[in-house]
């Protein structure tokens, strides 16, 4: 056909005829230069359009093609054919209504619409003859082009960004206000992860969809907004089953994670010492295991089961075993890690030197502690896991008095159960410890909430029973009336961990605990 051609007249009758002959919906799929690249045979309801992640959407968000096919009742477009419309951002779709004498009769087209204030996403047009079908395609497409790159030029999308642009989604029967807090805290995880947060999707629904978490029709609506917004990936706060991840995915060529994802990202940032590395692999593999699935051109889509053998499963069961093989030879390693950290453990208990180790929220200020007490360099910074891997330090008191302190890597919410796996070597020189500095950002208004998350997770860990300090930090943040009552309510102390005037009160706390006979009031010496 001719590019300015919507549908040739010769290309519209032989469709028609063939549609009417057969019974059968027919359709094409045409590119810009008029060339029919596709065919679809379909029932007298439907045709079934094939994956076109091979066609790249181009800066204005449009793949290039435009899809033609027939409706035998001259049927108006359904919901089907504006869902596929707008989430294959296709740059058209035209129904050809088949009269009863198997011509063309009526022509219905839909074709997408940029941002606007009544978050329309379509417009659909309705022509009662084909002989009034004169639209100039290619000027048509130009014009529409246009108007969708303004919304990139006018700055509201920056694609020349290279972060992944992200859509926050949570499917949750909980209570609005633990949503809410929990939707903030994977936006700070976004953000330390390095992506571009777009927009926030809430949904509360009586009953989860166990095929795609939330109903079949908003989560088609989720990925239709998400592509309007030029969004690259779609992260929910909830961790997914795979059959959920390949059910989403097979919607839209945005890429699809979970919250423990996420966490695994930023931990295999974050991973520096030789130890955090191995620990991080493995929680990966571990996470990867069960998600693999034989989904491929080179597979030809060949799945293992009942109909699936063949290639496509022995090549399965050859990824599946290899990654079995090194979770093994993972876990052997860490063992023998775990006889080196044994023996340096064992030489501390030796010297009685008692032994505190830090623990808290991630990002609650423990790093920031650890330097200040010992005058030390553990990098820092104002994101969650900045530090992933263990640090320990020796404070001295006076009187020849020290004591041995650990930082360690900080917990949070829903933490993956493969993650506490994999760092239970690490987090075991916490069973050693003689106390645990509890640090709290106590600026944060989910202060509360935290705190009894790290407690369940000691719980979790059998470290219920071992003696514990409550550390509020950032008490400069709020006001000095309030931080002294929640310190008489909690039994804590408050510090500033950037500001060394502030410790007395812990530091006083310290040496009641284990040198309660000793004078107090001397200088400290720090190493």
């Amino acid at each position: 056909m001719r590019p300015e051609e919507v549908v040739s007249a010769e290309l519209a009758r032989f469709l028609c005829g063939l549609s009417h002959e057969i019974r059968r919906q027919i359709g094409v799929l045409i590119d810009r230069s008029g060339v029919v690249k596709y065919v679809m045979v379909g029932d007298d309801r439907e045709i079934m359009l094939p994956d076109l992640s091979d066609y790249a959407l181009g800066r204005s968000g449009l793949r290039g093609l435009r899809c033609i096919h027939t409706h035998l009742k001259n049927e108006s477009l359904s919901e089907d054919d504006l869902t596929d419309l707008a989430l294959l951002r296709l740059d058209m779709m035209v129904a050809l209504g088949v009269n009863q004498r198997g011509f063309p009769a009526s022509v219905y087209y839909a074709h997408l619409l940029p941002e606007n204030p009544t978050h329309q996403q379509v417009e659909q047009q309705q022509l009662r003859s084909f002989d009034q079908l004169n639209l100039d395609m290619s000027a048509f497409l130009r014009s529409l082009e246009d108007e969708l790159e303004r919304t990139v030029d006018s700055g509201q999308i920056d694609l020349s960004d290279p972060r992944e642009r992200a859509i926050l989604i949570s499917v949750s029967q909980s209570p609005r206000r633990e949503i809410e807090d929990s939707l903030c805290e994977l936006q700070e995880l976004a953000r330390t992860a390095d992506m571009l947060v777009l927009d926030q999707v809430v949904q509360r629904p009586q009953r989860l969809n166990p095929r795609y978490l939330m109903g079949e029709g908003k989560i088609k609506d989720v990925v239709i907004r998400a592509l309007q917004q030029r969004a690259t990936m779609l992260v929910f706060d909830q961790d997914l089953s795979p059959t959920q991840v390949r059910s989403i995915a097979a919607l839209t060529d945005l890429k699809v994670v979970d919250r423990s994802q996420v966490i695994l990202d930023i931990f295999a940032r974050r991973a520096h010492t030789l130890d955090g590395k191995v620990q991080v692999e493995l929680a990966q593999l571990k996470y990867i295991l069960p998600r693999l699935s034989g989904k491929g051109t080179a597979l030809s889509r060949l799945m293992g089961g009942i109909g699936g053998r063949g290639p496509g499963e022995t090549k399965l069961e050859i990824d599946r075993r290899r990654i079995r093989d090194r979770i093994s030879r993972l876990e052997k390693r860490l063992k023998g890690m775990a006889k080196s950290r044994l023996q340096r453990r064992s030489k501390r208990m030796r010297s009685d030197v008692p032994i505190i180790s830090i623990v808290g929220y991630t990002n609650a200020g423990k790093s920031t502690l650890l330097n200040a007490l010992t005058q030390s360099e553990v990098f820092t910074e104002d994101l969650l896991f900045a530090t992933l891997d263990t640090s320990t330090r020796r404070l001295r008191f006076p009187l020849e008095r020290e004591v041995i302190i650990t930082d360690t890597v900080g917990f949070i919410r829903q933490l993956p159960a493969s993650l506490m796996g994999a760092f239970k070597s690490t987090l075991e020189e916490l069973s050693d410890a003689d106390l645990l500095l509890h640090v709290v950002d106590v600026s944060n208004p989910r202060f509360e909430e935290q705190i009894l998350a790290v407690e369940q997770i000691l719980a979790d860990l059998d470290l219920g029973q071992t003696p514990r300090q409550l550390v509020f930090n950032k008490m400069d943040q709020i006001e000095a009336d309030e931080c002294a009552e929640l310190c008489r309510r909690f039994g804590a102390v408050s510090v500033c961990a950037r500001d060394r005037s502030t410790f007395d009160a812990l530091l006083d706390a310290l040496q009641q605990r284990f040198w309660p006979q000793e004078s107090e009031g001397e200088t400290l010496d720090t190493e």
